[in-house]
């Protein structure tokens, strides 16, 4: 399904409170059960908004990356919204979907090594024309339609169908599975696309091109698979509960479903601001309830990665990546490092990132946002830094693909606004295979056998969840 259009289809917004209290979780079941889902957040961690929809009414989806851009912009051109009265205040129906991190390869100079066996399309966004909107800000739900010429439903059959979807999570008694011990050795086994040998000699190549003065940092990852045949929304539900995270995102269509628990953004933009905020740090976390051992478990590492030079200079280089990135859109003199070091704690990691801002010269712009993603797609947490070598060699050294992961997922209002994750923690399930990937950055002197531990604390939560749903999920 391709969107495209000479003239702009003019829509207008309707906004519907809702009276009472939403459960979250029950309610993302109930749309998890509904033609092409797509929900953002979903949890407590989320600071703004999540949105919940399903059954979009038009898509665009790409394969290949002749004129990508020039056919991006045509599509998100498509629909135009009439008033802006209420652009900032809450995220509008529009745009949910990813870019694949291959769309990198198209927007650069890399070379084609790597194996693309999941067949990922490099973008693939749906347009919801109605969406359920949770604020957890003032604890409020609203409802948000749009009104175009040549809609298949009117405004009030859109807010009677999300009023039904609420109502039915209202009525719902959600169950999920439990967590499992992390000494619990039962199926799935995982296979990895690296052996550990093969990852250190990976890392041996990058010490020697670091060394060399040809990069300063790659973010080098592996991958994760099993069989997995149960529902993949009792992922994305499990995540939330056990997991949450504030970029959170379930997308699910025929072919796949993509989960994710990524605690990293990539871009916000509001009107003319625009944000994004990199992780680079990493160390393990153990939920308070385990006891004392885990306070004091948690006050060392914490400790750890604050004092940490070798986080710290990563950081530092890829703050500074970009802040270069954003100076390629953003109006002169306003670009700036809003944070330049935070620790961050989520239920099974703590992370390390940074804030940078700036101001872009207009809003409500298709065209502005291609430029965006031209400058800073993909994020250079999740590269390396100089950017395009880091990805040439992440190329030559990663056996397969990457696809969704640490490309982005999110929403494109239909004014533009936008929320996009870097896609880290993320599982994709198709063909009766659940994948899932991490890793970290390495640099002169990383220590080999510490970044493998690293990639494994990160895989951990995403192991754990695929583990216990495919004993006791739902299928």
């Amino acid at each position: 399904m391709t969107a495209a259009a000479s003239e702009p289809i003019a829509c207008h917004i309707h906004i519907r409170p809702v009276v009472g209290d939403v459960a979250l979780l029950s309610l993302g079941r109930i749309i998890s059960r509904q033609p092409d889902p797509a929900i953002l957040g979903g949890n407590w961690s989320v600071e703004g908004c999540s949105l919940f929809c399903a059954c979009p009414v038009d898509g665009f989806e790409l394969r290949d990356g002749s004129h990508l851009l020039e056919k991006l912009q045509t599509a998100l051109a498509k629909y135009r919204l009439e008033t802006a009265s209420l652009s900032n205040s809450i995220p509008l129906p529009g745009w949910i979907g990813y870019f694949s991190y291959d769309l990198g390869r198209h927007l650069e100079c890399v070379p084609n090594h790597a194996k693309d066996d999941l067949r990922m399309p490099i973008i693939h966004l749906a347009f919801y024309d109605a969406v359920i909107i949770y604020n957890h800000n003032t604890g409020q739900t609203c409802l948000a339609a749009l009104e175009y010429m040549g809609q298949k439903e009117s405004v009030e059959q859109k807010f009677a169908r999300l009023e039904q979807w609420i109502a039915q999570s209202q009525e719902l008694i959600l169950e999920l599975p439990s967590r499992l011990p992390r000494t619990d050795t039962s199926k799935p086994t995982f296979q990895t696309n690296l052996t550990q040998a093969q990852y250190m000699q990976s890392l041996e190549r990058i010490g020697r091109h670091i060394l060399d003065g040809d990069v300063y940092q790659i973010n080098f990852s592996q991958r994760f698979e099993c069989p997995f045949q149960a529902d993949p929304a009792t992922l994305f539900l499990w995540q939330n509960t056990y997991n949450p995270s504030p970029y959170a995102a379930y997308l699910a269509t025929n072919e796949r479903a993509i989960v994710s628990a990524s605690p990293e953004l990539f871009l916000q933009i509001r009107g003319q601001d625009i944000l994004t905020r990199p992780i680079k740090g990493t160390r393990p976390r153990r939920m308070c309830e385990c006891g004392q051992d885990a306070v004091e478990f948690n006050r060392r590492h914490y400790e750890e990665l604050l004092h940490s030079e070798k986080d710290k200079a990563e950081l530092m280089m890829i703050t500074d990546l970009q802040r270069n990135d954003l100076a390629r859109i953003c109006i002169p003199g306003t670009r700036h490092v809003r944070h330049p070091r935070k620790i961050e704690a989520y239920p099974t990691v703590f992370h390390a990132y940074s804030e940078v801002a700036g101001t872009l010269p207009r809003a409500n712009d298709p065209m502005l946002f291609c430029d965006i993603l031209r400058a800073t797609f993909p994020g250079g947490s999740i590269t390396g830094a100089p950017k395009i070598r880091a990805m040439q060699l992440i190329e030559e050294l990663e056996p397969t693909r990457r696809g969704v992961y640490t490309g982005c997922i999110g929403h494109i209002g239909i004014n533009f606004n936008a929320t996009l994750n870097i896609a880290i923690r993320t599982i994709v399930v198709q063909h009766g295979m659940a994948y899932t990937q991490t890793g970290g950055g390495i640099v002169a002197d990383s220590d080999p056998q510490a970044e493998w531990d690293e990639t494994l604390v990160k895989a951990g939560a995403l192991l754990d969840c695929i583990r216990a749903v495919s004993q006791n999920g739902i299928h």
